[in-house]
């Protein structure tokens, strides 16, 4: 049967006695969606995702996943399968019986299950640590075993919360690939709560981004970090400069800046507070005359060309068009 959407939320809230963590949130995830729910700790996105799993009672509002309203049922009748930070296997158990274990539970014989599970481990390429404990495996592969086992229930919807914060920087690229192509090749949705802009952006169809309680801006990631809504948006995401426009706050993106003698076009002088090496570019960041913080990203070579340091007095500058007009 068609649906209109995998996830919807309606006017969702949820309160702790007198505090609100989310306040009356609409969404709309589409079919066959990768959403990430960002946004600084406490501003209600993991209560978000309990929510929608059935872990976290829901104040007010309604949860539907595929058009039908799950908002009273619980977890285990709402087609949803959630992934921990902890990951959460059991630790004696080999993979293939952590895998195994939701269908043990619904009586499936062991032939069976044992057959399912290792096909779910092939799709994660573990299928060769299928008799290894959860203490014998790296944390990488301790989180694709979980993945497994959480897929294996066949969900409608996967909610991941922060799975790859307890990884290194380099597996946790791996890992984000390997979500993605999951994702796809599944063709269902996945609602991954993270802090990490980069995370989101590199994983999102729909990024949706939340401060105390509320959306601030949902969007396709080039939209949310080309148009932020806010000042709030454009500091939270990186990558721009908040500063005084002729009517209001404007954001203008760090890369599009440049240093040096700008013309008659837009720019702050300021003092270099501090220049980063980052491998092809160079951050040189600046403190305005005003007090305000500005950086530029500069292609090595062009940094190279006209080298600063700090406490150097620079200018910088930035394309007529260059600059967003924010709304708060």
């Amino acid at each position: 049967m068609d649906h209109r959407y995998d996830v919807e939320l309606v006017k969702v809230t949820k309160r702790y006695g007198t505090t609100v963590a989310v306040d009356a949130i609409s969404l709309r995830i589409p079919p066959s969606t990768y959403c990430c729910l960002l946004g600084p700790s406490g501003c209600g996105k993991t209560s978000t995702l309990r929510m929608i799993a059935g872990h976290e009672t829901i104040s007010e509002g309604d949860v539907l996943i595929r058009d039908v309203n799950v908002t009273d049922l619980p977890p285990a009748r709402r087609g949803t399968a959630m992934m921990f930070q902890s990951y959460a296997l059991f630790p004696h158990l080999t993979c293939l019986d952590n895998v195994a274990f939701s269908l043990k539970m619904r009586g499936v014989a062991k032939a069976e299950r044992h057959a399912k599970a290792r096909e779910y481990l092939s799709l994660v390429h573990m299928a060769d640590f299928a008799a290894r404990l959860p203490a014998q495996l790296s944390g990488g592969q301790q989180q694709r075993v979980a993945l497994a086992r959480a897929l294996i229930t066949r969900p409608r919807v996967l909610l991941l919360d922060e799975p790859l914060s307890a990884l290194d920087p380099f597996l946790r690229v791996k890992m984000r690939e390997e979500l993605k192509r999951l994702q796809r090749e599944l063709g269902i949705s996945f609602i991954h709560v993270t802090h990490g802009q980069e995370e989101a952006m590199a994983l999102a169809d729909l990024m949706v981004v939340m401060e105390a309680g509320h959306i601030r801006q949902a969007g396709a990631p080039r939209e949310v970090f080309e148009t932020p809504a806010s000042a709030f948006i454009a500091r939270f995401i990186g990558g721009h400069n908040v500063l005084p426009g002729q009517s209001g706050m404007i954001a203008v993106r760090a890369d599009r800046c440049r240093l040096g003698p700008p013309g008659d076009g837009p720019r702050v002088t300021g003092r270099v507070a501090a220049v980063e090496y980052q491998g092809p570019v160079v951050r040189v960041a600046l403190t305005t005359e005003d007090g305000l913080e500005a950086a530029a990203l500069l292609p090595d070579h062009d940094f190279d060309r006209a080298p600063v340091g700090p406490g150097d007095v620079a200018t910088l500058s930035w394309p007529e068009g260059a600059a967003h007009q924010l709304a708060g």
